[in-house]
């Protein structure tokens, strides 16, 4: 299998539209490491991601019958953008069909390259089955975004340019993971010709179906997907790619949201380049790689797939970073209700920096702040924090790794209620325009909403905490009441962040 799949790589006919991406030194992130880190540079692609090579690949490997078809796919973005790109470039017509919770500036641009959009469905679930039904009812030919040998060769080429880009020694490739096609195209490439080079898959936590795959010995569906980095936000590995992938991946990483934001921090760092979330991904796996390691003096490389980030998620990515990178804490801390209290407070941080503080009077004898505290670089986490504060007899409560505390609670922190049976959910649902309507139109219908909170993080999906009062005993009913409103939940109404700020006394 190796041998053929090297001469479809070799073979791969890809430079008709793609560029030889750089492999950029990371200085600054190399001296703070003490490793030496190369990125390699596919969000210079003229779509902004290595996507472009596999479509191309595929696309130009069709019969004249084929081509005279026309192609459709289903893709909320690069892969979209590839395919639009390579039908336009050898006059062949392109359908894509997107969820309708695609942003906008990802749907002008793939029709901007030619192709015939379709949105259809809130999920790339319900997009995919619709394109697969165009295929069938009108005679396309569908191109798949990872599972296909032509997708997998032109995406191999990544690691013949790299293999012929650093000509010395190289430890560790790290290669962010969706479907799975650069990871497949890439490994069996590398591992035939330098099989002493380690290659690291990276996936979010959230959306892991690599690692799920290789955990279990074989390929498994994953209930719920993650959408953050949602260049990578796939249910379920590859066919071929897993099999490639049992043979020639080493390893597979995952890591948060919020070390996500950091790696976009440090590729920017270094390149002046703002990476989409899944193009960051193999950045974030390299450092989570050497402090588990304590690697020193070695060459690691990772691959930068794509710079698609919608501007409106900066602003979350901002946040974010500096709990990604261990700068920052963000802790539940008790005070005396007293004058002088915030002093005190202050004073027993040391010479960390207040980098967020929220408050609300609440009774007469104590108060619950919402603090984000600044880290010395040479503590060694958040413990440090924590026992100082316990040492002048402040009671701290680490919200670091709290999702709801960090999307919601923060914004929200306005004292206790004073209303019964109340439950908290945080919900998901596609984001396009009335989104929010239709999800208040659903929802408020038979109970009261107590609390609720949204916020725009410029994503394909909104996120909301909700708090209703609901009886006990209507508690079954209404939980089936939300399965049938066909938005992703969980429960929240013991997390600790609600419980010291929000929840009735």
């Amino acid at each position: 299998m190796p041998h053929r799949y090297i001469k479809k790589i070799l073979s791969a006919n890809v430079y008709d539209v793609a560029v030889e991406t750089p492999v950029d030194p990371a200085r600054s992130l190399s001296k703070r490491l003490a490793n030496n880190i190369l990125i390699k540079r596919e969000d210079l692609q003229p779509i902004f991601s290595f996507k472009i090579r596999g479509a191309y690949n595929c696309i130009s490997k069709l019969t004249d019958t084929q081509r005279a078809s026309g192609v459709v796919c289903a893709s909320a973005g690069n892969h979209a953008q590839g395919v639009a790109m390579s039908a336009q470039h050898l006059g062949i017509d392109a359908t894509i069909v997107m969820p309708k919770s695609t942003p906008e500036i990802k749907v002008n641009s793939v029709r901007a390259l030619g192709a015939k959009v379709i949105l259809h469905g809130d999920s790339f679930a319900q997009a995919f089955a619709h394109s697969r039904t165009l295929m069938a009812d009108l005679g396309m030919v569908y191109i798949h975004p990872f599972d296909d040998e032509h997708v997998i060769a032109g995406q191999g080429t990544v690691a013949v340019e790299l293999l012929r880009q650093v000509q010395g020694n190289i430890d560790v490739v790290f290669v962010p993971v969706g479907g799975g096609g650069l990871i497949a195209g890439m490994s069996v490439y590398i591992k035939y010709l330098r099989p002493d080079i380690k290659i690291i898959g990276v996936e979010p936590e959230d959306s892991c179906c690599l690692k799920a795959a290789m955990d279990a010995g074989e390929r498994v569906i994953l209930s719920e997907v993650g959408t953050f980095a949602e260049g990578v936000a796939v249910a379920q590995i590859g066919k071929l790619n897993f099999e490639l992938a049992q043979q020639y991946v080493d390893e597979v990483i995952t890591v948060t949201t919020d070390e996500l934001c950091a790696a976009i921090k440090d590729i920017y760092g270094d390149t002046r380049a703002v990476a989409e979330p899944s193009g960051a991904c193999a950045v974030a796996g390299l450092k989570k790689y050497v402090e588990r390691e304590k690697a020193q003096g070695q060459t690691l490389v990772a691959v930068s797939t794509g710079a698609n980030l919608n501007f409106d998620r900066l602003r979350h990515v901002a946040e974010r970073a500096e709990i990604g990178e261990g700068r920052e804490a963000i802790i539940a801390a008790e005070i005396p209700e007293q004058p002088g209290s915030f002093k005190r407070f202050c004073t027993a941080l040391g010479e960390r920096n207040i980098t967020e503080f929220n408050y609300r009077y609440g009774n007469n004898t104590k108060a619950q702040v919402f603090v984000g505290v600044t880290l010395k670089t040479d503590e060694g986490g958040r413990e440090p924090l924590l026992k100082q504060l316990a040492s002048h007899h402040i009671t701290a409560v680490d919200l670091s790794n709290n999702e709801m505390a960090k999307s919601h609670v923060r914004y929200m922190v306005g004292g206790h209620a004073s209303v019964d049976n109340e439950v908290v959910y945080r919900f998901t649902f596609p984001e396009r325009p009335g989104a929010l309507l239709k999800f208040l139109n659903k929802l408020g219908q038979l109970w009261n909403i107590s609390m609720f909170h949204y916020r725009n993080h410029g994503s394909a999906y909104g996120r909301v905490l909700v708090a209703m009062q609901v009886r006990p005993e209507d508690k079954v009913k209404f939980e089936g009441y939300l399965d049938e409103l066909g938005y992703a939940f969980n429960e929240e109404t013991d997390n600790p962040a609600y419980q010291l700020f929000l929840a009735p006394e």
